[in-house]
C-alpha cells in the first residue's frame, strides 16, 4: 500500500490517474468501482443456527452424556435418558442465547460510514451514495460532514478533523494540504501526525478542504480495523480452559471406569445387561451432569449483580476472567481522562498559579479572562455546549468566575473579527469599551509574543523588556513541562471603531498565558492504587503525544520515569519477541495506532499476562477484541468499540472496572466452591459403586438415584454456592495465576469428602440390608444373597444417606479454614433453603407411593430415618474437626 501522506499532490493525482479540475468521468468511475469494489465494510460471515448448536455440544462431557442416554433408551431405561436430554439441550439452549449478541461490531462499523459524499465528476459536482465513492474521486469536505474515505488533501482551508474515534487525540487535528514529512521519516509517520491526510468515518469539525480519494473500503483505515477484527481470536478465558481439562479427565475417567467394570463383570460371571447398567451407572457417576448448566447460572446471576455496580457484561466468560485480570491497559482519552480541554494554569501580572487562584479584582488577570471570553467563536451553558473543545475550555474557565459570554458580549458588543487560521495560528476581534474599542487576540505564542511591544502589569500598559519576554518564556516552558497546551492572550486599545482589523495584531501589549490540559478523572488515582494493591498493574496506551501521556501517568502512579514511556515509532523497530521482552518494564505507549495496540496486548499476553483493555474509540476495537477482557466505554464509547468488547461502564468509569474485578474473583471462587461441591460428590458416588461391584455386591444405587441426586439433589445447593456473600478480603489477594489449576490446593480436600460420602453411602447399603432382613451379625458385611425387597430397601437406604449427606456437605464449602458456626449458618439462606427444600424432596419421594414407584425405593420406618440422619453429618463433623487442627 502507498504512503501517500509522502507524496506531492502532482504526484497524488498522477499515480490516481485523476484530474482535480475536471474529477473523474463517470464511465471511469463505473470501471473503477468494479474493480475495486463498493466503499463500504465487507462484514465477516455469520455462523448458522447449527454450527452454533454444534460448537454448544462439542465437548468430550456432552458426547460421554449422549452416548449413556443412547445405551439407557436402548436397554428401557426412558426415564434415565430422558433426563440426560434435557440437561444437553438445557446447556445448549443457554449457550446460544448468551452468544446472540457476540458479532456486532463489525455492523457497527458499517453503519459509521456516511451516507452521502460529494464528488466532482465530469467537472461537475454530485452528491452520491459514499459506497459509490472510488479512488481517484475529488470529494469535498465541509464542517458536520463525515470523510467518506481515506483521502490526500489538495486544499486545506482552516480545515480541522475529529480524528478521536480513530486515534486517541484528544483534540481535534489542524489539516495542511501542504504538509511533507521529511524523506528520511516519511515511512514512519503516525496516523495521528498525517496532517495531509483525512480518514474514512472521521468528522471535519471547523473550516473546509478537497481530497483526492486514496483508498475505499476495506483498504481505508477503518477497513483496517475492520479486518483486524476479523482476524482477533475468540479466546477462552481461564475457566473455560479449566472446565474444558476437567470434562477431559473426567470423560477419560468415565469410559476407564466402564471398560474396567466390564472386566470385573465378565470374570464374576454377570449378566451382560447388568454389566451394562453397572457400567452407566459409573459413567453417569463420574459425570456431574448439572455442572455446565451451574457455572453458566452463577455466571448469569454475577452478571446481574455486576449491572448494580456500572458494569454490562455481553459475554458470560468475562466475567470470571476479570478475576484474574493481571494487567489492565487502559486507553488515556475519556478512560482515564475526562474527555474534555480544561483550563489548569495561568501566567499573568507576574503571577504564576492554578486558575482557581486567579484573581478577578486584579485589572489585569480579570482582562485575561474577558479575552479568554470574548475572543471566542464557541458557545457553552450548563446544558449544552457546542465549537471547538479548546475554545469550549476557554469558556468553562470564565464561567467558574461568572463571567457568562452571553451576558460580557451585550457589554462588550464584538464589531468585527479576523478569524483563526492555521497560517497565522491566531484570532482577533474587536469590541466596544465604554469610550474606547479593545481588539482581543488570542494564539501560538511563538506567533504572538514576538508581536508584542508592551506589557499590561501592575495595572499598567508597560514597554516590554527582555527580562518580562524571559519571564513569560518561562511560564510557558513550565507549563509545556506539565504537558499543558499553552495559548497566549494580546490587546490593543483605540480611540474609535473605524480600525483595520487586520493591522490589530501588530504592536499588541501582553495579557498573559493559560495551560490547559484533558485533566484525569477524579477517582482514577484511588482506582489504580487500589490496583497495585490486588497485584494489578495499569498500562496507558493513547495515540496522544508522548509528553501529555507522561504527565497524565506520573499524576495518577502509572509511570515514574520517562524511560517506561515508549511511541509507536519506536514499537514498529521492535519485533513481537523484543516487544514480549520488554513489555514489563514499559507502562505508556504514546502516539500508537490501532495496530500498535494489537501488538501490545498480544505481547503481554505472550508473558503469561491475563489482560483487560479499556477503550472508547473505533482505534481500540480490534484490541478489546484482541484481549481477555474488552472493556468498553457506555457514555463516550462508539457501538463499534461496545460491539466489540466483553463487558461495557455504563458511566464510563476506570473506578467500576476495580469494583468488576472484585466482583469477578469472588464470582470465581463461588464458582470454584461448585465446581469442587460436584466434584466431590460424585467421587464419592464412584467410591460407593466401585468398592460395591469389586466385592461381588448387588449395585447400591441405580442410575436414576445419581442422575436425580447429580441434577436435583446437588444442583440447588452448588448454585447457593455460587451466589455466596463476597468474601471482604478478595483484594488483598494476588491475581490468579495462568496455569493455576482449577483444582489447585483441593484435591486432597476433593478426596477426602468423596471416600467419607462414598462410605457413608455404603454403610447406609449394609446396615439397610440387615434390617430389613433382621440379619444382627456383622459378618458378611452385605448378605451374598438377598430378596428383592430388601434390596430396595438397602438402596434406599443408600440413596437418602447419599442424597442427605452432600446437601450436609455444602457447608464445608463455603470456607476450607473458617468455621461454618463463626461464618454463620444462616448467612447464605439461599443455602439453607436448599438444604430444606432437598429433604423434602427426598420425603416426598420416599413416601408417595406413584414417586416412589418410578424411583425404584422402599418406604422407611422412623428408625431408619433416625440412622439416616446420623450418618449425613458425619462430612460436616470430620470437616470441623479438620479446620479446627488446622487453626491450631
Amino acid at each position: 500500500m502507498s504512503n501517500w501522506y509522502s507524496k506531492t499532490k502532482t504526484q497524488t493525482l498522477r499515480e490516481l490517474e485523476t484530474n482535480e479540475q475536471q474529477g473523474l468521468s463517470e464511465e471511469i468511475a463505473k470501471a473503477r468501482l468494479k474493480k475495486y469494489g463498493k466503499n463500504e465494510l465487507v462484514m465477516k460471515k455469520k455462523r448458522t443456527l447449527g454450527q452454533r448448536i454444534f460448537a454448544q455440544i462439542n465437548d468430550i462431557l456432552v458426547y460421554v452424556l449422549l452416548i449413556a442416554a443412547l445405551i439407557s433408551a436402548f436397554v428401557g431405561e426412558w426415564a434415565d435418558a430422558s433426563i440426560i436430554a434435557v440437561v444437553v439441550v438445557l446447556n445448549a439452549v443457554i449457550g446460544i442465547i448468551q452468544e446472540s449478541k457476540a458479532e456486532q461490531a463489525l455492523e457497527a462499523l458499517k453503519k459509521m460510514a456516511t451516507p452521502k459524499a460529494i464528488v466532482k465528476r465530469d467537472s461537475e459536482l454530485k452528491e452520491i451514495p459514499s459506497e459509490n465513492v472510488v479512488p481517484g474521486d475529488i470529494v469535498l469536505l465541509d464542517a458536520g460532514r463525515y470523510i467518506p474515505c481515506d483521502l490526500r488533501l489538495l486544499e486545506a482551508a482552516n480545515l480541522k478533523i475529529e480524528e478521536s474515534a480513530l486515534t486517541g487525540e484528544s483534540v481535534p487535528v489542524d489539516k495542511d494540504a501542504a504538509y511533507n514529512p521529511s524523506k528520511k521519516n516519511c515511512e514512519k509517520v503516525p496516523i495521528g501526525d498525517q496532517k495531509n491526510m483525512a480518514f474514512m468515518s472521521t468528522l471535519v469539525t471547523y473550516g473546509r478542504g478537497v481530497g483526492v480519494a486514496t483508498q475505499t473500503g476495506m483498504h481505508s483505515q477503518i477497513g483496517k480495523i475492520a479486518t483486524l477484527l476479523h482476524q482477533a481470536d475468540d479466546e477462552t478465558t481461564p475457566l473455560q480452559k479449566s472446565l474444558a481439562q476437567v470434562g477431559k479427565y473426567l470423560g477419560f475417567v468415565s469410559v476407564a471406569i466402564c471398560i474396567i467394570m466390564f472386566f470385573i463383570g465378565f470374570f464374576q460371571g454377570r449378566d451382560t445387561l447388568e454389566m451394562f447398567m453397572t457400567a452407566i451407572s459409573l459413567a453417569v457417576a463420574a459425570i456431574p451432569e448439572g455442572l455446565p448448566a451451574i457455572v453458566s447460572i452463577v455466571l448469569a446471576i454475577g452478571v446481574q449483580r455486576m449491572i448494580k455496580q456500572n458494569v454490562i457484561i455481553r459475554k458470560l466468560p468475562a466475567v470470571e476472567a476479570l478475576g484474574s485480570v493481571t494487567i489492565i491497559c487502559s486507553d488515556k482519552t475519556g478512560t482515564l481522562t475526562q474527555n474534555k480541554m480544561t483550563v489548569t494554569n495561568f501566567y499573568s501580572d507576574c503571577t504564576y498559579d492554578a486558575l482557581e487562584n486567579l484573581n478577578v479584582n486584579n485589572d489585569v488577570q480579570r482582562l485575561l479572562l474577558e479575552n479568554m471570553v470574548l475572543c471566542n467563536d464557541a458557545s457553552y451553558n450548563s446544558e449544552s455546549q457546542t465549537g471547538d473543545p479548546t475554545e469550549i475550555a476557554l469558556l468553562v474557565a470564565g464561567a467558574a468566575f461568572d463571567l457568562q459570554k452571553d451576558v460580557l458580549e451585550k457589554k462588550h458588543k464584538r464589531l468585527s473579527e479576523f478569524p483563526f487560521d492555521s497560517n497565522r495560528k491566531m484570532m482577533s476581534t474587536l469590541h466596544e469599551y465604554e469610550d474606547s474599542y479593545f481588539s482581543m487576540t488570542k494564539g501560538a505564542i511563538d506567533r504572538l509574543l514576538p508581536r508584542c511591544k508592551h506589557i499590561f502589569k501592575d495595572g499598567i500598559v508597560q514597554p516590554l523588556t527582555e527580562s518580562d519576554k524571559n519571564e513569560i518564556v518561562a511560564a510557558a516552558q513550565t507549563m509545556s513541562t506539565e504537558a499543558l497546551r499553552v495559548l497566549s492572550f494580546a490587546f490593543k486599545q483605540y480611540d474609535n471603531e473605524h480600525i483595520n482589523i487586520y493591522e490589530a495584531e501588530e504592536n499588541l501589549i501582553f495579557i498573559g498565558l493559560v495551560g490547559m490540559i484533558d485533566p484525569p478523572r477524579l477517582e482514577v488515582k484511588a482506582a489504580i492504587k487500589e490496583c497495585k494493591k490486588a497485584g494489578i498493574r495499569t498500562v496507558m496506551i493513547t495515540g496522544d503525544h508522548k509528553d501529555t501521556a507522561f504527565a497524565i501517568a506520573k499524576e495518577l502512579g502509572i509511570a515514574k520515569k520517562e524511560s517506561e514511556v515508549i511511541v509507536g515509532t519506536q514499537l514498529d523497530n521492535l519485533s513481537d519477541e523484543q516487544l514480549a521482552n520488554e513489555i514489563n518494564h514499559l507502562n505508556v505507549f504514546a502516539r500508537v495506532s490501532p495496530e500498535h495496540k494489537v501488538k501490545i496486548v498480544k505481547a503481554l499476553r505472550a508473558k503469561g499476562n491475563i489482560v483487560s483493555m479499556t477503550g472508547d474509540g473505533v482505534n481500540d476495537a480490534p484490541s478489546l477484541k484482541q484481549a481477555d477482557v474488552g472493556v468498553a466505554m457506555g457514555i463516550t464509547g462508539t457501538d463499534v468499540a461496545k460491539g466489540a468488547a466483553d463487558m461495557v461502564l455504563t458511566d464510563d468509569n476506570f473506578s467500576s472496572i476495580v469494583k468488576a474485578v472484585e466482583e469477578g474473583r469472588n464470582i470465581y471462587h463461588n464458582i470454584k466452591k461448585s465446581i469442587l461441591f460436584l466434584l466431590s460428590c460424585n467421587f464419592g458416588e464412584i467410591i460407593a459403586l466401585f468398592l460395591a461391584i469389586l466385592l461381588g455386591w448387588a449395585t447400591p444405587l441405580r442410575p436414576i438415584h445419581i442422575l436425580w441426586v447429580n441434577l436435583i439433589t446437588d444442583t440447588l445447593p452448588a448454585l447457593s454456592l455460587g451466589v455466596d456473600p463476597e468474601d471482604p478480603d478478595v483484594m488483598k489477594e494476588k491475581p490468579r495465576r495462568v496455569k493455576e489449576s482449577l483444582f489447585s490446593g483441593s484435591i486432597p480436600f476433593l478426596i477426602l469428602n468423596g471416600i467419607i460420602i462414598g462410605l457413608i453411602t455404603l454403610i447406609a447399603f449394609i446396615v439397610g440390608a440387615k434390617l430389613y432382613t433382621g440379619d444382627t451379625n456383622l459378618f458378611p458385611l452385605f448378605p451374598s444373597k438377598i430378596a428383592e425387597d430388601a434390596l430396595l430397601h438397602a438402596q434406599t437406604m443408600a440413596f437418602v444417606t447419599l442424597s442427605f449427606s452432600q446437601l450436609v456437605h455444602s457447608f464445608n464449602l463455603r470456607s476450607r479454614t473458617k468455621s461454618i458456626f463463626s461464618i454463620g449458618i444462616f448467612t447464605n439462606k439461599y443455602l439453607v433453603f436448599s438444604l430444606l427444600i432437598g429433604v423434602c424432596i427426598q420425603v416426598c419421594i420416599i413416601s408417595i407411593p406413584p414417586l416412589a414407584s418410578i424411583f425404584g425405593v422402599h418406604t422407611l420406618t422412623v428408625k431408619d430415618w433416625g440412622f439416616v440422619l446420623l450418618l449425613s453429618i458425619v462430612p460436616l463433623l470430620i470437616n470441623e474437626i479438620i479446620k479446627i487442627l488446622k487453626r491450631q
